[in-house]
């Protein structure tokens, strides 16, 4: 009796930070304990990561959005508008590539995590966002407009959150009119709670694109010179060879796999980072106190963290005016709490059992 073919499915995050990457590590992994072959597609260091935690799944390239921040925050949503003709070129690209891959690489679903061009009728596909609402000041109505009507060619939307409250997005996540095809499926993390004694005072971990990226990593590296205590500094720099740097209180890494990064969490009193929902989602569901300094200029991450200082969680500061003094606001809040939901992976991935192409 010959073995039947497992179900190929494309898991395709957005290179965009490292976030949408690691929140595709528990689906991929459920993907595989469910007995479908996962195949991953990204481009730049997104890619990069997902090779090195899943060296023996097939990874295939799609082309760059080329997304790239402003030096200064004020100029955030002009430098993302000029982005617009490349992200259109990129998707593009993208429709044209997965069409071809579900011949040639026999693909049975898509799993798209904010990327709006792999996607097809054909095959059964679901769009991964916490974004139902895409904040950009005085154009919000309009931006979030027409995220609706890409989410809408998709058979499903999953975002990573709890439909009620308390949850994690909030308005985010939440719309008052509800979309259709959108399923709540709690909120996903990579990383598990250890109960282990600490070894440093201050993990900081650092990711999304550049200049951003380096403007805030040497501003910290000077600011935390006069940090009294142990800190474990993750650049988020995915290169072939992992680094590791000491000098006195002060342990650096360019990157670290999954494995040592739930490690680093864990032995962490307090974690300094930027205020991305991936990031958001991994300090919930390991109960960690934290400090925030979104990016400049972006709506998203500036929104959850003043929504979490609001609501006594987490303190944040803007890029230009943090000091290291700040950090010691961190012990005046109550820090995140997980409010996970279990995640129904059997029912989810039943999208991908019916026989044959759409």
């Amino acid at each position: 009796m010959h073995k039947e073919r497992k179900k190929r499915i494309l898991v395709a995050p957005l290179n965009w930070g490292l976030g949408h990457a690691t929140r595709c590590i528990p689906i991929i992994e459920a993907l595989e304990n469910h007995g479908f072959q996962p195949v991953i597609a990204s481009d730049g260091v997104a890619l990069s990561l997902l090779e090195k935690e899943f060296p023996h799944l097939q990874a295939l390239q799609l082309p760059s959005y080329k997304i790239q921040y402003a030096q200064n925050g004020a100029n955030f949503k002009w430098k993302m508008f000029t982005q617009i003709p490349n992200m259109f070129r990129a998707m593009k690209g993208e429709r044209k590539m997965v069409e071809q891959w579900i011949e040639e690489e026999a693909i049975d679903g898509i799993i798209s995590d904010n990327r709006l061009g792999v996607f097809s009728s054909k095959v059964p596909s679901v769009f991964i966002t916490h974004q139902l609402n895409v904040l950009t000041g005085n154009t919000s109505w309009i931006t979030t407009k027409i995220h609706h009507q890409f989410i809408r060619k998709y058979k499903e939307c999953w975002v990573p959150d709890i439909a009620g409250s308390p949850n994690l997005s909030g308005k985010l996540g939440h719309t008052e009119t509800p979309v259709m095809n959108v399923k709540y499926i709690g909120p996903l993390s990579r990383l598990h709670k250890k109960n282990i004694d600490p070894l440093y005072d201050l993990m900081v971990i650092l990711s999304g694109p550049e200049p951003q990226r380096t403007l805030l990593e040497e501003k910290l590296k000077l600011e935390l010179k006069y940090f009294e205590g142990k800190i474990l500094f993750i650049r988020g720099v995915i290169e072939e060879e992992q680094t590791i740097s000491r000098r006195l209180n002060f342990t650096c890494y360019n990157f670290m796999n999954t494995e040592e990064l739930e490690m680093a969490f864990n032995q962490s009193k307090m974690v300094l980072s930027r205020s991305g929902y991936t990031t958001i989602m991994d300090l919930a569901h390991l109960g960690k106190k934290a400090f925030f300094i979104p990016t400049p200029g972006q709506y998203e991450q500036e929104y959850l963290a003043k929504k979490l200082k609001k609501k006594g969680l987490v303190p944040y500061s803007r890029q230009e005016d943090f000091k290291a003094s700040d950090l010691n606001q961190v012990d005046l809040y109550k820090g995140l709490k997980n409010i996970t939901q279990e995640i129904t992976w059997r029912q989810l991935f039943c999208l991908f059992e019916r026989k044959g192409k759409l």
